[in-house]
């Protein structure tokens, strides 16, 4: 076997070279079926600014919105600024953080897949009760339902991750990005979750499925090494917050809430609301929403073509440069690339004892900055008006510099062997505690 040890955080050996396979129709259709779930959060994101823009929408639910967005005195700016309105819209994702929690424990003892199916049932019930709502109380309770949809639905960036070949686990990734709602419970398991839950012949099998070869001994030694370690630690969360894993955590905290203090989600559920504050009639703010959309797909077909060529860095520091720049002129600019990598980024980088655990904080971070986000938006657009955008583009600054800095490149690496970059880099390797190996080496080494 390759150098290295079997160090605190799970796998530490570098058998990169060892692995074999190829791309198969068989972890293109899982990855593809898995990512369904992705396009059910977006719809969710899009229908909510379509919806609350509409007259017909206003009047039954929100009459004094409705009203005051007729008078013809008030301010473009402050027309939507309702509670009310924007409780519609955050409930989700407050619904989302808490359920977001309870699903780690049930992706690590009952598998990825029993999660995503979950999250599917959820979706059915809530986008019923959306459809039939006749009062707001039922509109409500599906926007809540929906929004525990999202925080199950949200561990398929992790089975993305884990059946993905190496080479190529950027693109597969961001298929969460593109998928339609269908087929989420046709999901098969990873072979990681497998071999967490003591079924190593069965993960062998799914492994060579996944690979196209017979020959997958060296990547499933790693991810039974990564098992091992992982069923040992009995309190993932609490074991997150030591030391060894301060790199991951710090990324899965700071990523996706740079992603969503960039206004992203912002632009795009409150879409034909701001294109109607910017003087646009009712049927051109729907289409130029649609034309946000439209930019948003190609942006993410381009993303999903150059992220394991190019990396996960150049992508996020190019995109970030763009932002700026669009930020202060027009607020339309190609968010996609930032949302998809920052996305993909951290369901790849945890150890397997820790994964779910991480899985969620990312998730509970993301939908809690997007409560916040969503609940304040409509106030802060009345009262910063155009400048809400320069708020937002000083937080895309802080997320540039931070990536540049503090952001190791993932592309190419295996999922298992991920801790061994943390201890390459400039900066983490000195925050990260030295391993058993290390500490001797260091004692033989002054002596």
């Amino acid at each position: 076997m390759a150098g290295g040890s079997f160090g605190p955080t799970g796998v530490a050996k570098e058998r990169a070279e060892q692995y074999q396979g190829k791309v198969t129709s068989y972890v293109i259709i899982a990855c593809l079926v898995a990512a369904i779930g992705g396009s059910i959060f977006g719809y969710d994101i899009g229908i909510s600014g379509g919806v609350t823009s509409m007259d017909e929408f206003l009047d039954q639910f929100f009459h004094t919105v409705y009203v005051k967005k007729k008078q013809a005195h008030e301010s473009n700016y402050c027309k939507y600024d309702n509670q009310g309105l924007a409780a519609f819209t955050s409930s989700l994702y407050l619904a989302g953080l808490v359920s977001t929690l309870a699903a780690s424990p049930i992706t690590r003892n009952y598998g990825r897949r029993a999660s995503i199916v979950c999250g599917g049932v959820s979706f059915l019930i809530g986008a019923a009760l959306n459809a039939g709502a006749v009062n707001l109380a039922m509109l409500l309770a599906g926007r809540i339902l929906l929004g525990v949809g999202i925080g199950f639905g949200n561990q398929v960036p992790l089975y993305l991750s884990e059946v993905a070949p190496t080479h190529l686990r950027g693109g597969l990734n961001m298929m969460f990005q593109l998928a339609t709602t269908l087929g989420i419970f046709t999901a098969n398991m990873t072979p990681n979750s497998l071999v967490e839950r003591g079924l190593t012949e069965r993960g062998r099998r799914v492994l060579e499925k996944l690979r196209g070869t017979k020959n997958v001994e060296a990547e499933l030694q790693d991810m039974v090494d990564a098992s091992e370690f992982a069923n040992s630690i009995k309190h993932p969360f609490r074991n997150i917050l030591q030391k060894q894993h301060r790199p991951q955590l710090v990324m899965a905290i700071c990523m996706p809430m740079f992603q969503i203090l960039t206004g992203i989600n912002s632009i795009l559920f409150y879409a034909p609301v701001l294109f109607q504050t910017m003087g646009f009639g009712g049927n051109a703010s729907l289409y130029s929403s649609a034309l946000t959309g439209a930019v948003l797909v190609l942006s993410t077909l381009i993303s999903i073509a150059l992220v394991d060529r190019l990396g996960r860095r150049d992508l996020l520091i190019s995109g970030g440069i763009q932002m700026i720049i669009c930020q202060a002129i027009i607020w339309r600019q190609p968010r996609a690339v930032q949302r998809l990598i920052v996305i993909t980024i951290p369901s790849e980088i945890f150890p397997l004892e820790t994964r779910s655990a991480g899985q969620s904080i990312t998730v509970a971070v993301n939908l809690l900055f997007t409560f916040f986000i969503a609940q304040a938006f409509l106030s802060m657009l009345c009262a910063f008006k155009f400048g809400i955008f320069l708020f937002f583009a000083g937080w895309v600054s802080v997320m540039t510099i931070f990536v540049y800095f503090l952001l190791p490149e993932t592309k190419g690496v295996p999922i298992e062997e991920m801790t061994l970059l943390w201890k390459k880099h400039w900066f983490w390797k000195k925050v990260l505690p030295a391993t058993n190996h290390e500490a001797e080496s260091n004692n033989n080494s002054s002596i």
